[in-house]
Order: C-alpha cells, then structure tokens, then sequence
C-alpha cells in the first residue's frame, strides 16, 4: 500500500535512521550468543536504591561504579559487539565521581542520587560534551546544562556521558532506519545485533538494556522514548508535556516535545522522575503543573496497585503480528488476577490526528530550531542552514538517505499562520479530550493498555524501516503520559506493554506498572545474539 507523507513521517518519528551501512546476508534461523554475553559484570542489573545503599554502608563508592561502566562501555560499546549506544564520554566522570564521593565522607548528600552515573541522550546540553542531535553540523557545539542536568546533578547523579539517537531525534527523512547518526553510527539491538533499536532515543534504551549505565534520559516527540524502551526490554517513560522543562534540548516540537527516564525497573525511573521534574521560567509549558512543583513519585510503588483497578485494553491493528495476541493474553490475565477489572475499547478518534499532528510538528520544528541555535549561540542558526550543510557535505550525511522532512519543514510559514493554529487545536482535542480522555471518562477508567509496538525489525539500509506500527501516538500528541514495561518475549526479541492515561497521570500509571511488573518480572538481559543476517557488522 502507498504510504502517505504523513504515515511517512509518523514513522520517522517513531525512529528510523540508517548508519554506515551493514552488509547483509540470508537470515539464520538460529542466532547465536555473543561471547561478550558470558563476561561477568559486578553491577549487572543494579537499581538507585540497592546501589545507594550499597555506597551507604560503604561498601562501594562512586568512582568504583563509574570505573566500572567506563570499562563495560569500553568493552561492550567500543569493542565486542559494538554496540554505538554511547557517543561521548564525560572526560571529567572520574574527578567528578571523586569530588561526590568526597561529599558523602562529610555527610553532605546533594539527594537521592548522590554518585549515580547516568547517560543523556546527545540532544540535551551537559557541559562540558558536545550537544549535536547526532548531526556533524553540530559537532563540537559545547552549551551549557540543560534545565532537567542541571536538576539530576543537584540530586547528586553523575552525567557520565551522552547517547546515539537517530539523528535530529529522526525528523530529517521519512526514509531513515531508527538510530543511525552520522556522528555515532548505527546502535545495534543488544538482544538480536543485526536488528533494529528503534529511536529516536536509541542509544539511551540500548546502554541502560546493556547495563553501561544505572539509567539514562531519552526524549520524546511521538514514540522516541516507549519505542526503543519496548524492543529493547526496559522500562520508558514518557511525562505530560509540561512537567519536565525542555530549555536546553534540541527541538522538534513546543506542543510534543518532552525528556523523560528510561531505566531496567519501573522504581528507578520513578526516582529519576521525581528529580527531573519541577517548574522551570524558560519553558511555559511547566507553568501548567497543577499543584506541587515537587512530587515524590516513588512514593506511589505499591505492588498492588492494580486492586481495584479499572483498566482498559486497546485492541489494534497489532494483534495482527506475531507473538502479540497471546503476549497481550496473558498480560490482561496477570492484570485481572491482580484485581483489576479489564475491559475492551477503542479510541473512537483513532488516527484522525495525524493530518493536524503533521502541519503541527513541520511548523514548531523550523520555529524551535532557530530559538534554540540563536539562545544557545550554535554554529549553525537556521534549518535553512543546516539543510544546506548537509548538502554540502553529502558524502557524509546524505549518503544512505535524504532529508526530505526537513526540506518540507522550511518551507512552512510562522507560528501566527491560521493553518498552524487550527492544527494544534485539533491535533490535541482529537487525541486527547476527544480520544483518551472520551474512553476514560465514558468507561470510568483509570489507564489505557496496549502493546507498545511490536518486536524489532532487520537493519537493512536502503529499505528503510520495517515499522510494525505502535499504541502510543495518541498520548505524544495529546501531550498525556506513557509508560512502558517489559512484557514478553517472541523469539528471543522484547515486547513492551504501554500504560497511557489522562493529563498528570503519572502517579496512578506509576503504581499501575510497578504492580504489573512486580507479577510478571518479564525483563531478561540481552545476550548480544549474532545472525548470519549480520556479516561485516555495521561500519564506524
């Protein structure tokens, strides 16, 4: 079937971007473990609360946790199966894990994170690395912290580097493969290394799935933090838009655009939340918080959670793929056996937002880069500008696929056109007071389920991707939250299930998930599985 721009760039977003490209042979039916899955790691599967407490009763401290990630990335991201989850390192890790641990000896605990190395995301300002989005344009562009670094360094974390994305978050062509950059390459899929690790914020899922960090940041406009946490086996959290400031990140859309965690459990990226949001003067969005600036969300892991619950369940276009109805199945019983009622729906405006969600994001993507590289003085200042780069150096950048979404994008007009605001209205209305809240409200529910999306494709450059579809849509563009936590397994590849509700939301689908999760426990560590589909690997 011919797909329309739209549906094009829906899938872009859901992240698609090709790397230096992988030679490919027939698919092996029996794929075989790394040897680098056999290596022992301290730390494997660590969460905030066992690790703090280990560095409490001083039996670790953090420049040990931070030598040992540096050395599993060197072994696993740089070396091994090569993973390219990790674009840059902070060369100042280790003085400033010392300089933490320093702290600790004198009793002086910045929070909850104190000595914690996490990874962010490269299109989130963290002096003193590079901010790129993954584009050479970029490289060497250094700005200051970001809103939400500045607040997980005040909580005590160690920002211990950054992470491939498919590049600018995959709003550059509707013909990329999820997580490639031309300054990172392409991340691999840690659970089958010559598929798909979907994106835009595939370095992030891909590093925490590999335990190269305790937890990282990724990003989110439509489906670039749930995506590549389902078929990469972790949990992704995407907030309301509003409750974590976007100052400080590159851009793609005001109305959509949000960071959120992406962590190995539903606690950890509850910890991480709590000290990412707050209220922020740069971003208006976050003037919207109802109540308390701050909320302790790790207050609300309550293991039955689901008693009493009403839940229901989307049934789509999904079930249609392999593996997904019985995964689904069994996820519905583990949530009526914990209490919940569940119940089937629909979304009765499923689909009518893409039209609106299109004019949206090409309007606020030229807007909102030239903001951010005029407030943050970046060597490129308009995407006119970085468009012609990239043509400049086609080698480069241009060489696997085009750029055809940012072309479409420049020539929109300003914020003030009417076709713009029409679009906005009716992009949120229709996926959210019309579409997730009608069905909340009408069957008197607390959350929403679905399979997030279906399980990881073959990397095979020149084809794009083969994008199994997804459930989260309507959250990304009603601005609602999403959380996804691991639910099974199809031959060997994750699946995720996604929990969305209403507006701030987040404390209810945090309980919801941590009981689920709690029941089921269906995260495994990937294994790091070659294929014959995978012969030379995917260049540098």
């Amino acid at each position: 079937m011919r797909l329309t721009l739209t549906s094009l760039m829906l899938i872009a977003l859901a992240g698609c971007s090709p790397g230096p490209a992988p030679l490919h042979a027939r698919e092996s039916p029996a794929p075989t473990p790394s040897p680098s899955a056999t290596l022992p790691f301290a730390f494997a599967e660590a969460g905030i609360s066992d690790l703090q407490s280990r560095m409490a009763s001083g039996e670790l401290d953090s420049v040990t946790l931070t030598r040992a990630y540096l050395d599993r990335i060197a072994r696993l991201d740089r070396a091994g199966p090569r993973l390219r989850a990790v674009i840059e390192l902070n060369p100042d890790a280790l003085r400033e894990a010392a300089q933490l641990d320093a702290e600790r000896r004198q009793g002086q605990l910045r929070g909850p994170l104190h000595g914690i190395p996490l990874l962010l995301k490269d299109n989130i300002g963290a002096s003193p690395m590079s901010t790129t989005a993954g584009s050479l344009a970029l490289e060497g562009f250094r700005p200051d912290d970001a809103f939400l670094v500045q607040r997980l360094r005040a909580a005590g974390a160690l920002i211990l580097g950054k992470t491939n994305l498919s590049e600018w978050a995959n709003f550059r062509s509707s013909r990329s493969i999820s997580g490639w950059s031309a300054r990172g390459g392409q991340t691999r899929n840690p659970y089958r290394l010559s598929h798909n690790p979907c994106g835009s914020s595939s370095g992030s899922a891909v590093a925490v799935s590999a335990n190269l960090a305790v937890a990282a940041i990724g990003t989110e406009t439509d489906g670039s933090i749930v995506c590549p946490a389902a078929v990469n086996g972790v949990v992704g959290l995407k907030p309301t838009v509003g409750l974590v400031s976007r100052e400080g990140i590159i851009p793609i859309s005001f109305s959509q655009d949000t960071a959120g965690p992406m962590t190995r459990s539903v606690a950890d990226a509850a910890a991480l939340l709590t000290a990412m949001a707050g209220r922020d003067e740069a971003d208006p969005a976050t003037a919207t918080m109802p109540g308390r600036a701050v909320y302790d969300y790790t207050s609300r892991l309550n293991a039955d959670g689901l008693r009493g619950a009403r839940i229901g369940v989307l049934y789509g276009d999904l079930m249609q793929k392999p593996g997904i109805a019985p995964a689904l199945q069994h996820a519905v019983a583990v949530l009526r056996d914990a209490g919940a009622t569940v119940v089937p729906v629909r979304l009765p405006t499923q689909g009518q937002w893409q039209e609106a969600e299109q004019i949206v994001l090409m309007h606020e993507f030229r807007a909102g880069l030239q903001r951010y590289f005029t407030t943050y003085q970046a060597p490129v200042r308009t995407l006119d500008d970085v468009i012609a780069w990239n043509r400049q150096h086609a080698g480069k950048e241009l060489a696997l696929f085009d750029q055809d979404l940012m072309d479409t994008a420049a020539t929109m007009g300003g914020l003030g056109t009417p076709a713009y605001i029409r679009a906005r209205s009716d992009a949120r209305r229709l996926a959210g007071p019309e579409g997730i809240d009608a069905v909340l409200r009408e069957q008197n529910l607390d959350a929403l389920v679905a399979p997030t999306t279906g399980v990881a494709w073959p990397i095979r450059p020149g084809r794009g991707d083969d994008f199994p579809g997804e459930s989260y849509s309507a959250a990304a563009v009603a601005g609602y939250p999403s959380l996804t936590v691991p639910m099974a397994h199809v031959n060997g590849l994750p699946l995720g299930l996604l929990f969305m509700g209403t507006a701030w939301s987040e404390p209810r689908l945090i309980e919801l998930g941590y009981a689920y999760e709690q029941r089921t426990r269906a995260r495994r560590p990937p294994r790091f599985q070659t294929d014959s589909l995978l012969t030379n690997g995917v260049a540098p």
